[in-house]
């Protein structure tokens, strides 16, 4: 079975001290692939690394609209020139980080008016801007949306066009969002809380959406799920959330799994045999050169025969392995 959490957050510093080790427990739980969501330019900086660290890892980079520029103490006008100078260089940082081969969507970006009344527009800003550099790039976004649903449906509606779509991550349990989102061509992701003793309209929510627009996370070290709700969550969690999806839809795990996957690396556009693509574009480099350096020797003379050993990598797809061998020609 084949697991991939849409949406954790391994460069949080709860995990700071056994980060590897957790890993490497997800990975034993049949976690195949995760994306590490950054929300700020440092935590996407650290996804990123994440990322480049792990082959299976993918990461995003953004600005959550509780990590935008904020300023106390400060007369209205002396604010907004402020946030406005401030958030343009972050965000010029963010285009940079996000040109990076591992990153996958921008975000997560969006609205919250649980945390943040106040700069409401501040954070319409923000969102907008940030959708912009999706556009640009050519990447999906993902979404964080807390009590402000009719502005993040009406931005997303009527104020800018998402080219490449996205996902609401961790979406809230709210029927009439979820059907404007799928309106919209967005993919819904479900988190611990659809398996909450006390979750509203979990399994409503579960119902409403399509298998095939459906993705699963954790939002890791986030919003564990029943039964380890109150604990440090991890990716080997998600077992639980997909249990729930499988019984309201009555299916297999197994099929919520496989589905879920293909689901994640279509929106996202990965190609989880990136390493394949990169070691075939590196050796393919490499043999040439040698190629042609052996046969210029071979032509000149002063080199009567060569074996050209080309090391290849092959990936199979069944048991998830790359598997090394060699391909040799004689001049």
């Amino acid at each position: 079975m084949q697991i991939f959490d849409s949406h954790a957050h391994y460069n949080d510093e709860k995990f700071e001290l056994d980060r590897e080790e957790t890993l490497q427990k997800v990975l034993d739980a049949g976690v195949k692939n995760l994306i590490c969501a950054g929300y700020s330019v440092e935590s996407s900086k650290q996804a990123i690394k994440i990322a480049n660290e792990h082959s299976y890892i993918y990461a995003t980079a953004g600005i959550s609209p509780n990590d935008i520029p904020t300023f106390e103490n400060e007369n209205t006008d002396v604010k907004e020139f402020f946030f406005e100078e401030v958030l343009n260089e972050q965000l010029k940082e963010i285009k940079r980080l996000a040109k990076g081969e591992k990153v996958v969507a921008i975000g997560e970006i969006g609205l919250d008016y649980y945390w943040n009344k106040e700069n409401k527009q501040n954070q319409k800003s923000a969102f907008i801007k940030q959708i912009e550099i999706a556009n640009e790039l050519n990447l999906p976004i993902v979404i964080h949306t807390r009590e402000a649903i009719a502005d993040t449906i009406d931005i997303l509606k009527n104020q800018i066009t998402v080219a490449n779509k996205g996902v609401f991550h961790c979406c809230p349990l709210n029927l009439d969002l979820i059907r404007e989102a799928l309106k919209l061509g967005f993919y819904i992701s479900f988190a611990g809380p659809i398996t909450f003793k006390n979750s509203k309209n979990g399994t409503e929510a579960i119902a409403l959406v399509p298998l095939d627009k459906m993705l699963v996370e954790t939002d890791s070290p986030y919003l564990a799920p029943e039964p380890k709700r109150g604990t440090r969550n991890d990716s080997s969690n998600l077992i639980y959330t997909l249990q729930k999806i499988a019984d309201v839809k009555q299916t297999s795990v197994e099929e919520v799994a496989k589905i879920t996957y293909e689901n994640t690396k279509n929106i996202f556009k990965i190609n989880t045999n990136w390493y394949f693509n990169w070691c075939l574009k590196n050796y393919l480099l490499k043999s040439t050169l040698t190629f042609f350096l052996a046969s210029a020797l071979s032509t000149s003379n002063k080199l009567s025969a060569v074996k050209w050993n080309i090391p290849a990598i092959m990936f199979d797809g069944n048991n998830s392995n790359f598997v090394l061998y060699l391909v040799t020609v004689s001049l």
